[in-house]
């Protein structure tokens, strides 16, 4: 089973069409988990339009927060593989059949994609040629290379992963390091999305950080101690 994770927030002009990307793809028993950060416009009634019983929808939720929107879907998945998808991209016509192949012989997935500006011109033809993809758990720590749109991975990450660090501030390099630290993963070549950007975008990935370096040295410190709590925790 099949579980697709979808963190919106205001995403009426994009979410339609990264739906009719996904649905297809899907099998009668897979599922789209939806959890929406108090949305204020059309968004949870274009997701109501798909009448489609696979679709769940958990609404009403006060996060101010992409991260910990995330986790609240990851919570509610029944399914063996987990897909994360932003609101705003549109998934390849392989993008699943792909990712599960990979998924038979690695416990997470990482695919290259296209990246587009908001009508979906693209404008990079390989996001990995702008930010080459790097394994190893210490090099992952000191600069993520985990995207969490471009993600698959099966139910065992998902049981080290949550419940995320509290102060943990990106769900994809949270969930990369728990991959790197106790499972095997894989960066593929396949471009098996459409990574829109545009002026809304809730993420700045592959961004250079604000943070000043003292910050960036303790984030890391603390992101290496949950690790560690974390591996007392399940071994």
């Amino acid at each position: 089973m099949i579980s697709v994770c979808i963190a919106t927030y205001n995403g009426e002009k994009y979410i339609r069409e990264q739906i009719e990307s996904i649905l297809p793809q899907l099998g009668d028993k897979d599922e789209v988990i939806i959890s929406d950060d108090s949305s204020t416009d059309n968004t949870i009634q274009i997701i109501q339009s798909f009448d489609d019983t696979r679709i769940k929808i958990f609404s009403g939720n006060i996060f101010h927060s992409p991260v910990f929107n995330f986790e609240n879907a990851l919570k509610y998945v029944q399914g063996e593989y987990i897909f994360l998808c932003d609101q705003d991209d549109v998934w390849a016509s392989n993008k699943v059949e792909m990712m599960l192949s990979y998924l038979k012989e690695y416990d997470l997935v990482v695919s290259d994609c296209c990246v587009t500006d908001e009508n979906l011109k693209v404008i990079g033809e390989s996001f990995y040629k702008l930010s080459a993809p790097k394994k190893g758990f210490w090099s992952n720590l000191i600069k993520n290379h985990y995207m969490g749109c471009c993600m698959a991975f099966k139910r065992s990450v998902l049981e080290i992963a949550l419940p995320f660090p509290p102060k943990v501030a990106l769900h994809d390099i949270w969930i990369g390091l728990c991959a790197e630290a106790f499972f095997n993963t894989k960066f593929i070549p396949d471009k098996l999305l459409k990574y829109r950007r545009h002026g809304d975008n809730a993420s700045s990935t592959a961004g250079k950080s604000c943070l000043s370096i003292r910050l960036r040295i303790a984030y890391r410190i603390y992101l290496l101690k949950s690790i560690v709590v974390r591996k007392f925790q399940h071994f």
